[in-house]
């Protein structure tokens, strides 16, 4: 059985992933919950965003507890730009042993948006482009038709001062009087750095830059930097509820 290991915030991995399982069969578990070494499965896919040139906290901690005897495909999405990020994590899934044998890329919809706003017209684009374009990959996956990096320019030296900074995000958080202290951001947040405290929200210094918080807010209470934008982004292509959630 193929072991569907995802990381997602606002549905983008897990919809990804979801196809991956629709297609190839498997099961799907959200990495911040897993324990494991992937030893209990016949193949590793992961499916992550691309986070800062580089991979999310959480699956930069992954790869290296991974059973080295595997055969692990990646399938990593992106906003903005790869980035030679999909080189970064060959090398070092490679330093760490793995037997990595595909990397693919493929754009879906931004949710780094704390400073500016997509067009919606744009995101739903990328969405529709997106079905033919994992389509493609699963295809790709099905036939051996494996793709790696080729050696490349990185920018590892930023992601890595992105990454050891990704805890300022949380500490530039705060809500509003709109908040009904539903206590969904304390829920969804990967790392326990949201908590209800003398019925209040606070945010502490473990943030991982997912922005699930802000995006899933039902009253868009979370502000950054007080700076009172509405844009928010869910993949309507998925159940929200099931993010977070072994499938």
């Amino acid at each position: 059985m193929n072991g569907i290991l995802y990381f997602s915030s606002t549905g983008n991995s897990l919809y990804l992933a979801k196809e991956v399982q629709r297609q190839l069969g498997g099961k799907i578990i959200y990495i911040p919950k897993y324990q494991g070494d992937g030893s209990e499965f016949e193949r590793l896919i992961v499916v992550t965003p691309i986070y800062s040139y580089g991979m999310p906290a959480h699956v930069y901690e992954l790869l290296p507890r991974l059973d080295k005897t595997k055969e692990i495909t990646v399938i990593q999405n992106y906003g903005g730009m790869v980035g030679g990020a999909d080189y970064l994590l060959y090398k070092y899934a490679k330093n760490n042993g793995l037997n990595i044998k595909s990397i693919y890329t493929i754009k879906m919809p931004e949710n780094y948006t704390l400073t500016f706003t997509v067009p919606k017209f744009y995101s739903n684009g990328i969405l529709k482009k997106s079905k033919g374009n994992i389509d493609k990959i699963i295809d790709k996956i099905k036939t051996g038709n494996y793709v790696l990096p080729k050696n490349k320019k990185t920018k590892e030296a930023k992601y890595l001062k992105n990454k050891s900074n990704w805890h300022l995000i949380g500490e530039r958080f705060n809500v509003t009087d709109a908040c009904t202290k539903c206590q969904k951001c304390v829920a969804v947040c990967p790392t326990g750095n949201i908590l209800f405290e003398d019925g209040k929200i606070t945010f502490g210094n473990k943030c991982v830059a997912c922005l699930g918080c802000y995006h899933r807010c039902p009253s868009k209470a979370i502000k950054y930097l007080n700076k009172n934008k509405k844009y928010r982004y869910v993949n309507p292509n998925i159940d929200e509820n099931e993010i977070g959630k072994d499938l």
